[in-house]
């Protein structure tokens, strides 16, 4: 399990760095990086996890972040032959001067929406789905060009939804850093018993009351939101390996196959057996 401040670089001759398709469907990324994250997926059926929005997308999606929220990866858990691209880039990626133009009016209010996270459907997912596409191709003049007249399209676009995300607090704190890899470590270990908010309290130096807090301001979740939205990660991957949803809900730590099930389908948006048949098939 990762919590973790991302570093990125843009791309030689170039203002912002361009992912396409990275292989991340196995690894459970829940990370934040100071940069503006604009992702596109498409063949694929996932869960969107922005801050502590969880809802799940169909076929395709197409996500505006604004920096330090933390995200999970939207390919985690994607099994089909799926197509991805994330464009990620500073605020000021253009200049402090260049950026105030008026001719950059409504890209400006645009940043600033997607501070709390911002999803696309309809005819502007496809449009803006289809230019990203094309970006790997061109020359870095013609990119950039054409990042802007992306820009201008979600800007006047009102196909959208606010996901309500909020950045994470203290992000450039490495005691708090440190602490908190501290308690990734330990759930990683030993998610599979249970875990009392006492022993993780105490491993982290913080009373209860005060460890509650932090988690809470870092995360954007509480630390039994964390735990349970780990745990079912480890119990998707046990089910794809054709064990049985009574095997998965106790090998991951819970004690109730009720509850189990309930949580998964509030994570995933469906329960166990669904999932377990739906990749089978």
């Amino acid at each position: 399990m990762k919590v973790a401040l991302e570093q990125i670089s843009p791309d030689t001759d170039s203002s912002f760095h361009l992912l396409l398709t990275p292989h991340l469907s196995d690894v459970f990324l829940w990370h934040y990086h100071p940069e503006y994250e604009i992702v596109y997926i498409e063949g694929a059926n996932g869960t969107r996890h922005v801050g502590d929005h969880i809802s799940r997308y169909e076929g395709s999606d197409l996500v505006f972040i604004g920096p330090n929220i933390p995200h999970l990866n939207f390919d985690y858990g994607v099994k089909t032959d799926h197509r991805k691209v994330v464009v990620q880039l500073k605020e000021n990626f253009l200049g402090e001067v260049l950026w105030q133009a008026p001719e950059f009016a409504a890209i400006t209010k645009l940043f600033a929406r997607a501070r709390s996270g911002i999803s696309f459907y309809g005819h502007t997912k496809q449009v803006v789905g289809e230019r990203l596409n094309q970006l790997a191709n061109l020359p870095p003049f013609e990119r950039l060009m054409l990042l802007l007249s992306i820009f201008q399209l979600l800007a006047t676009s009102t196909e959208c939804t606010p996901l309500q995300g909020e950045a994470v607090a203290s992000a450039y704190n490495l005691k708090e850093q440190q602490r908190l890899k501290r308690v990734n470590q330990f759930i990683a270990e030993h998610y599979t018993r249970q875990l009392s908010i006492a022993e993780v309290a105490a491993l982290a130096n913080l009373t209860e009351a005060a460890f509650c807090r932090y988690f809470k301001r870092m995360t954007r979740l509480t630390f039994t939101q964390f735990l349970n939205q780990y745990r079912i990660n480890q119990a998707q991957k046990l089910l794809l390996r054709d064990n049985t949803v009574s095997e998965a809900c106790f090998a991951c730590g819970f004690d109730s196959l009720s509850y189990f099930n309930k949580i998964f389908r509030r994570v995933t948006g469906e329960n166990p057996l669904q999932f377990k048949k739906r990749h089978q098939a």
